[in-house]
C-alpha cells in the first residue's frame, strides 16, 4: 500500500527514539476523495492506535492507517530527500484525491479518475478545473472547464494537445476524441 524509502524509515527512526516507547506513524488522508484532498504524517503513540486501523511494519516501528484512508493511500510514496536546500521528507499519494479504480472498470469512471488524479492537478496550478460531463455514443468525452480555465484563451490548446492527447492514449480504441462542453452545445449560439 504505501512504500518508504530506506533513507525515509531512517529519518523516522531516528525521530521516534525520542518519542514514548512503542509509538508508530500515522498515514492519513483529510478529506479523501475530493479535490481539497491533504496527505499527512504524525506520531501514533500505542495508546492512540484504533481497533480497525491497518498496521504496515517498517525497519524499527510500524506506519498506521486508518480504514478511510486506506484506500487512497494506494501507490503512496514517502521518501527523505537531501539537495543543496536542505532535507525534506516527501509524501506522494496518486489516488488521496480520487480512490483508484479497476481496469475493468465503466469508462465513465475510469476517465474520471484520470481526470481527478492526473488532469486535475496539472489545472489546478493556474486556479482551473475540468469536470466529464459525458461520453456521447460517438466516443466522444465532453468536458467542462471550470474555475481559470473561464474565459482562458489557451482553453482550446490545453483542451487538445494536452488533455485529449493524453486520454486517447490512456483509453486508446475506447475513446475518439474530446470537446469542450460549449462546443458540444447545439444551438444557434453553439461554436459547432
Amino acid at each position: 500500500m504505501i512504500t518508504i524509502s530506506e533513507e525515509a524509515q531512517a529519518h523516522f527512526a531516528k525521530l521516534l527514539e525520542k518519542q514514548e516507547s512503542g509509538t508508530n506513524i500515522r498515514v492519513f488522508v483529510v478529506n479523501p476523495g475530493t479535490s481539497s484532498a491533504e496527505c499527512g504524517v504524525s506520531y501514533c503513540p500505542p495508546d492512540a492506535v484504533e481497533e480497525g486501523d491497518i498496521k504496515l511494519e517498517f525497519k524499527g516501528f510500524d506506519a498506521v492507517v486508518d480504514q478511510e484512508s486506506a484506500p487512497y493511500l494506494e501507490e503512496a510514496e514517502i521518501d527523505f530527500v537531501t539537495d543543496q536546500m536542505g532535507s525534506q521528507l516527501t509524501l506522494k499519494a496518486p489516488n488521496a484525491k480520487a480512490r483508484k479504480v479497476s481496469d475493468d472498470a465503466p469508462l465513465v469512471e475510469r476517465i474520471n479518475y484520470m481526470i481527478e488524479s492526473e488532469i486535475n492537478p496539472q489545472l489546478a496550478s493556474h486556479g482551473g478545473q475540468v469536470m466529464l460531463v459525458e461520453v456521447t455514443e460517438e466516443g466522444f468525452a465532453v468536458l467542462q472547464f471550470g474555475g481559470g480555465c473561464n474565459g482562458c484563451s489557451m482553453v482550446d490548446v490545453t483542451l487538445k494537445d494536452g488533455i485529449e492527447k493524453q486520454m486517447l492514449e490512456e483509453f486508446a480504441g475506447e475513446l475518439k476524441g474530446v470537446r469542450d462542453a460549449t462546443e458540444h452545445q447545439a444551438g444557434e449560439h453553439s461554436y459547432y
